[in-house]
């Protein structure tokens, strides 16, 4: 039994067309046009070609289900809809359309399967103008209740996401009764690109997800002093900027010394004040984050960067204040899921090494986690782009994932017994 590469390629270019702006980039952020319409895309498809009527949840996440022949929990598998401004066509709607690919295939062959099992598309996974990632899986997961989703509202035009929701489909009102529950959910799988270049350098298609990566964030602001560009001599300055930068390399060297490829650092976000040509800058604010699964090496990186913060301030008469932001563990995947997803991999591939990669991204699964088994697998990304126009995988390698994740589907069917 084959999944249908040409009608998953079909559907992956009709999809991308939605949001599509002149840049050749998508724009599909939760509460735009472009997101509502490819949630009417992908309903359409589901009544039309499954003959499923897509149900939409309290937090606007569409199913759609398929029966068991035994009264066990459910197996779910899907991804999000959504994209990043200017994103690309792969990011969480090759996801979905996979799952849609496998639930199709098991119908046209009239599969039985032991366990009920359901496609999902999460509400806003990426970031958005309501400032809450994973925002569907979250409120699944119990992580966001009602009450907390009352506070949220659009950072553009001050509308509360209640508005959204409801012209999605859905209604906060009701999100604390969709929270899943003990055994209600067997398994979840979550198809996904890689969003590196660690498969491509590999030379392989495939990947079985072990671990989602942890995140640390810290807030930093560094307190020099501002005066005259012109008038102040090269020694007498307290240029914050300069501290920053030092600080910024000073990191690198730190990150780099961990020698990991599943660790990584980044100073992404700084804000120069008073930011005036003439000026010497007196306040810097930065966001500086770390990425690994390790504690360990967190935390040694953490005390590294509070050791090379004390020099900076005193060889440049500057102050360094620092905020934790985010502290977020790995979250590991279920060993039975990921174990299910080896062995699909091996069948499809034949080869008896299966690549294990940590995600460096986070994701819906990370959530799902949380109430259920869950695990994920990965696709190759070409060039390692991603949340770009450039972003790119190929169907070369999308088939057997996909081909791949049906395997491990159907033996988490045969083998679990909830």
């Amino acid at each position: 039994m084959k999944i249908n590469r040409d009608r998953l390629m079909k559907n992956v270019m009709e999809l991308s067309v939605i949001g599509k702006n002149e840049a050749g980039g998508i724009d599909r952020s939760l509460s735009s046009e472009a997101d509502f319409l490819s949630r009417e895309w992908i309903k359409t498809y589901w009544r039309d070609n499954l003959k499923k009527e897509a149900e939409t949840d309290a937090i606007a996440n569409l199913w759609i289900r398929k029966e068991g022949r035994e009264a066990l929990s459910t197996i779910v598998f899907g991804s999000h809809n959504d994209a990043v401004p200017n994103g690309g066509a792969y990011d969480g709607a090759l996801g979905v359309l996979a799952a849609t690919e496998i639930m199709e295939t098991l119908l046209e062959n009239k599969i039985e399967t032991r366990h009920p099992l359901a496609v999902v598309s999460f509400t806003g996974e990426e970031p958005n103008p309501y400032n809450i990632s994973t925002l569907g899986s979250r409120v699944l997961s119990g992580r966001l209740r009602t009450a907390d989703l009352k506070k949220l509202s659009n950072n553009k035009d001050g509308s509360p996401l209640s508005a959204c929701i409801e012209k999605l489909g859905g209604d906060i009102e009701k999100a604390d009764e969709i929270l899943i529950r003990e055994n209600e959910v067997a398994a979840f799988l979550e198809l996904h690109i890689e969003q590196g270049k660690r498969l491509e350098t590999m030379k392989c298609s495939s990947a079985a997800v072990t671990c989602i990566t942890g995140i640390y964030r810290e807030r930093i602001t560094i307190i020099g002093e501002a005066n005259h560009g012109g008038t102040t001599q090269m020694q007498d300055r307290h240029d914050a900027l300069l501290a920053a930068c030092e600080l910024n390399l000073a990191f690198e060297k730190i990150v780099k010394k961990a020698n990991d490829p599943e660790v990584v650092g980044t100073i992404g976000q700084l804000a120069v004040r008073p930011n005036e040509v003439s000026i010497i800058p007196g306040q810097i604010v930065l966001m500086l984050e770390i990425r690994t699964k390790d504690e360990a090496v967190k935390d040694t990186i953490v005390s590294a960067l509070r050791t090379e913060a004390t020099y900076i301030e005193s060889r440049r008469g500057v102050t360094i204040q620092r905020e934790v932001n985010l502290d977020q563990p790995a979250m590991y995947m279920d060993k039975t899921v990921v174990d299910a997803v080896r062995r699909g991999i091996k069948t499809v591939s034949g080869h008896e090494k299966v690549i294990e990669l940590v995600s460096m991204a986070g994701h819906d699964a990370a959530n799902m986690q949380r109430v259920t088994r869950a695990g994920m697998i990965f696709v190759k990304s070409l060039f390692g782009m991603s949340h770009c126009p450039e972003e790119l995988s190929l169907a070369e390698d999308i088939e057997p994932t996909v081909q791949a994740m049906m395997e491990a589907i159907l033996i988490l069917d045969k083998e679990l017994d909830v």
